[in-house]
């Protein structure tokens, strides 16, 4: 029998939530309008990770943030205990979410939130390091804080939040302390998905993330305003452009669509010139390869072999005739020397780069703050790597975390559609600079 569709499970689980929940959710007054995660950036791995409380007695716990996951996921083997947790008894509404038939029947040891008879099974994935495992799916209290969009307001509490038992093989490669990942993607079990159900408000969140290794950006899981010191409100002025939706997952699978979110990327402009390369791979075909997609698990945004030589022999070409092109440092393709590169307050004064979206006047303009990296002393690099060359890549352009730190990003499931800001130091704030301490 065919999986049902993506949007069908999702209201499937949407309803499953509110009947569950509804008791619980009548108790708390008011009901919060936003939810936020503060999101800080790990220095040896670049990854992008926050902190969640979950449990009975709660537990903090660090995640991996990651955009395009279909779903939470804990190490359940790392000493989980909680009088909480609830595992998901195969064929429920949960189950039926993740279009999983597997179903464990017989554990060999004592149950345990990774090990339960008649529950169903899903193989969690640390899309870091491309790894897999088997698992269960369950649930536990999950507390987090609300918002009004300028100051933290109070902790509330989700009674049961589902999420995948993972174990230590699949944490390898995450970042030190962190024990699963935080999936915002575009399913039913996500997040945002399950936050939104369960608080009743708009399917739409917002991602912040800040450059600096020293200070936390967010995700806002709601309706704006989104307000940043000094009191620069990044919602207020938003590009919007159409999310796509991918038919085929990254397993191939046709009508169970892709978690990830993907964009319109018609073409590539540098110094408002049109890098020229075979613009037919920025679609995405019937097979589900190519077209735009956006990562905060890739550090930075990966093109597709021809279009990556395309991009970095114009963005060369483009540089000024006194700035000197040095030795490359991997992963870049080209480097060279800051001493004659002046300083702005979007970042090094290098050429732009426009992703054109959907009109010649609708495009997401990355600065020099966005494109170029420090990859040691007075050598700035473009911040773009090639896909690997061995296989065919599934995307043609996968924008990466540094390409997105500092701009917000609103997805808006509701009308399906992106609003991005391009960078706030243009509206002299960062994503640093939201004010994380209660008004209460």
């Amino acid at each position: 029998m065919a999986a049902p569709s993506n949007s069908f499970s999702l209201l499937f689980f949407c309803s499953f939530l509110l009947i569950l929940l509804s008791s619980s959710l009548a108790k708390t007054s008011p009901r919060p309008k936003a939810l936020l995660l503060p999101v800080s950036k790990d220095a040896q791995t670049l990854q992008y990770v926050t902190q969640v409380s979950q449990r009975t007695p709660l537990v903090p716990v660090k995640l991996t943030l990651d955009l395009g996951g279909d779903y939470m996921w804990v190490n359940c083997e790392r000493g989980y205990t909680s009088s909480t947790y609830r595992p998901a008894p195969c064929g429920s509404a949960p189950c039926r979410l993740l279009n999983t038939t597997s179903c464990t029947t017989e554990c060999y040891s004592a149950p345990a939130p990774d090990c339960y008879n008649n529950t169903c099974g899903h193989g969690p994935t640390n899309t870091v390091a491309n790894t897999g495992t088997s698992g269960q799916l369950g649930a536990d209290v999950f507390k987090i804080q609300s918002t009004d969009g300028k100051n933290v307001l109070s902790v509330v509490t989700v009674p049961r939040l589902y999420f995948i038992c993972g174990n230590n093989f699949i944490e390898a490669g995450l970042a030190s302390g962190v024990t699963g990942m935080a999936g915002l993607g575009r399913t039913g079990a996500s997040l945002p998905a399950q936050l939104s159900s369960y608080f009743r408000f708009d399917r739409k969140f917002a991602v912040c993330l800040s450059s600096s290794t020293r200070s936390s950006g967010v995700v806002f899981f709601g309706n704006g305003p989104y307000t940043f010191l000094p009191n620069v409100d990044a919602s207020s002025s938003l590009t919007y452009t159409p999310l796509i939706i991918n038919p085929v997952t990254e397993n191939g699978f046709l009508g169970d669509a892709s978690p990830k979110y993907f964009i319109g990327v018609k073409s590539i402009k540098i110094n408002d010139k049109r890098v020229s390369f075979n613009e037919t791979l920025l679609s995405i075909d019937s097979e589900g390869y190519g077209g735009t997609t956006i990562s905060t698990v890739d550090p930075y945004t990966v093109l597709e072999s021809s279009i990556y030589s395309a991009v970095v022999d114009a963005f060369v070409k483009a540089m000024p005739k006194n700035v000197e092109r040095v030795p490359n440092v991997a992963p870049f393709g080209a480097c060279f020397s800051s001493k004659n590169i002046g300083s702005t307050r979007l970042g090094p004064a290098v050429p732009s780069i426009d992703l054109v979206l959907q009109s010649e006047s609708v495009y997401w303009r990355i600065f020099g703050a966005n494109s170029m990296v420090e990859a040691k002393d007075d050598v700035l690099c473009l911040g773009f790597v090639e896909a690997r060359t061995d296989i065919r890549p599934r995307f043609a352009v996968v924008i990466g975390g540094h390409q997105i730190e500092d701009n917000l990003l609103q997805f808006d499931l509701s009308r399906s559609r992106l609003g991005y800001s391009s960078s706030l130091l243009g509206r002299s704030t960062t994503c640093a600079n939201f004010n994380f301490t209660t008004s209460a």
